[in-house]
């Protein structure tokens, strides 16, 4: 069968244009996925001083001004800083590397500002160590931003995201001694911390708090996290945040504290510590569920000041109280449903002043009430708040140790069971 020379032309064009969009694919991939410039111009870090030949400053200024992508290999153990350094501004990529030992920034003669200020995206560091800041290791004002396999020791905050970031990916980090390991200034479409480890940061290993909730709707996933003796572990207020299957143990104050709307804590391990497991205080719509939590000193789950809030199926046990209700919305009441408690040194559920709806909850082996329900007496003198819970096909089991008789509780009651 023969084929004329004008179908041989048309065959060849549809080659061609075939060809350009697999290479225009190849190249969007390219440029918008922080770290990959294996064709990058590469500056070599050499120097451990502050400026001069072969430094960090010199290599960034080399790289601001590069018209592709840029890699900074960091070839030296130590470099101090004495200056601030210059942002990163190479919107084509810049990726900074450390060696497989890693290479230690100390920021500790700066006297204000951020180590790395990222401002264009396509941005990645991995394998550094940034020690001493009086401000953050990193400020990220950009998206398509990649941490990885690095330590941020000592500062005042370790990376702090700014509003208009986004797909972030903060992976397999170290953030010990910070004030704050981690801040968000809003949600981040596509922004994701997972498998870091947090430590001893003095106010909370991870921050996401606004003023007014967050409405973007594209939530920040946390998850595989580990936490260990931190002041709080996370505090999530008013910003759109999903936490799911962390650890987190020895907390001072709270594993989890939430205000406000947007978040989500499941699946959770929370071990010991002198506060409380999971704080819900002024919270609204939020859902905590399916969390393990045991050796707290106060209450495992506590609901304050809340509206809407679900707490499932989570379970309780060996700590000071199991779960509280305090002064909610009684209009929009709180629901707790399907959770364990087993063992509190204390009471198991604790309702001062509220109406939540308890259903198909257990409370087992309790060393005072199961449930203890009280009205709130104001401190100005006003009428008392009632506390007064639906009732639902609850199991409260006999104590532990004798208890005095709980006096009647005011509550609104079907189907339940209570042990003698």
């Amino acid at each position: 069968m023969k084929i004329n020379r004008r179908s041989l032309v048309a065959v060849g064009i549809f080659v061609v244009l075939g060809a350009l969009v697999v290479a225009g694919k190849w190249y969007e991939v390219r440029r918008t996925t922080p770290g990959a410039l294996s064709n990058a111009v590469t500056v070599n870090v050499t120097s451990g001083a502050d400026r001069g030949p072969g430094t960090l400053r010199e290599a960034l200024f080399v790289v601001a001004t590069a018209t592709s992508a840029a890699r900074v290999s960091l070839q030296v153990p130590h470099i101090t800083l004495e200056t601030s350094l210059p942002p990163l501004v190479n919107g084509h990529g810049v990726s900074i590397v450390g060696p497989p030992t890693g290479a230690e920034v100390d920021a500790g003669s700066l006297k204000s500002g951020a180590v790395f200020d990222v401002t264009a995206p396509n941005t990645a560091i991995e394998g550094v160590v940034i020690r001493n800041c009086p401000g953050a290791a990193i400020l990220l004002r950009a998206a398509r931003f990649r941490l990885q396999s690095s330590t941020i020791e000592g500062c005042d905050v370790g990376v702090d995201v700014a509003e208009n970031a986004s797909d972030v990916l903060i992976e397999h980090n170290r953030f010990a001694n910070d004030r704050i390991g981690l801040r968000f200034a809003a949600s981040g479409r596509n922004t994701t911390v997972v498998g870091n480890e947090f430590s001893m940061n003095k106010d909370a290993g991870l921050w996401a708090v606004r003023s007014e909730p967050d409405l973007r709707g594209s939530a920040i996933s946390v998850r595989d996290n580990r936490f260990d003796n931190e002041h709080t572990g996370i505090v999530a207020g008013n910003v759109s945040t999903l936490v799911e299957h962390n650890s987190v143990t020895g907390a001072q104050e709270a594993a989890v504290h939430l205000v406000g709307a947007g978040a989500v804590i499941r699946g959770n391990r929370v071990s010991g510590g002198a506060g409380m497991g999971i704080i819900a205080e002024n919270a609204r719509a939020a859902i905590i569920e399916d969390n393990e939590i045991d050796g707290m000193a106060a209450y495992a789950i506590m609901v304050r000041g809340s509206s809407n809030t679900l707490v499932r199926a989570n379970r309780l046990h060996n700590c000071g109280y199991g779960m509280a209700f305090v002064l909610g919305d009684t209009s929009n009441p709180s629901t707790a449903v399907d959770n364990t408690i087993i063992e509190p040194k204390f009471n198991g559920i604790d309702v001062i002043g509220d109406t939540p709806i308890l259903r198909r909850n257990q409370v087992l082996r309790p060393h005072a009430f199961a449930l203890h329900v009280e009205d709130f007496s104001p401190p100005d003198g006003r009428a008392k708040v009632r506390g007064a819970p639906f009732l639902d096909g609850n199991s409260f089991g006999a104590a532990a140790s004798a208890a005095p008789t709980p006096p009647p509780v005011a509550a609104r009651q079907s189907g339940q069971t209570t042990a003698p």
